[in-house]
């Protein structure tokens, strides 16, 4: 599955103001929702999905990034959305960095191999720095997605 099998433009939201963890997550659950892909899906249930992940253990991963991903019932897609937000917050990632890149995940319940070679390859795009300098370099929602759907192309 190719990134921009699971994310498009209406799933990038750019200069984001929040002022925690759970106000990101929230935010980054209303994006999911947006657009035709995500219908059928409640934000409200996105959100629960992700903070009872977030329960288990933080998904910031370092370096001022976290990869939120919960899995729903009510869907057979896998979807994704990207904010990159005005200024980081704390996300009690492994690192102790705030957090101001977020790239969440969300999975049918039932998709466990797919689930984990997604996050695998997403946390893979993430350890690039140049990468993640790029991103924060980005001066609209465009930029971000040129971005994210040619990163394969550029590390290969």
């Amino acid at each position: 599955m190719e990134l921009q099998d699971i994310i498009d433009p209406d799933r990038i939201a750019y200069d984001i103001d929040v002022s925690s963890k759970k106000r990101a997550l929230e935010t980054v659950s209303d994006i999911l929702v947006k657009g035709g892909a995500g219908e059928n899906l409640v934000s409200h249930d996105v959100c629960e999905s992700l903070i009872a992940r977030e329960k288990l253990g933080s998904t910031g991963i370092g370096c001022g990034v976290a990869i939120p991903h919960g899995r729903l019932k009510n869907t057979d897609k896998t979807l994704a959305a990207f904010v990159k937000l005005h200024k980081g917050v704390d996300y009690d990632a492994i690192d102790n960095q705030d957090v101001d890149l977020i790239f969440a995940l969300l999975v049918p319940e039932n998709s466990t191999e797919e689930h984990l070679h997604i996050l695998a390859e997403i946390a893979e795009m993430f350890s690039n720095e140049e990468f993640r300098k790029q991103l924060r370099q980005a001066k609209d929602p465009q930029a971000l997605w040129s971005l994210l759907k040619n990163w394969k192309k550029r590390a290969d």
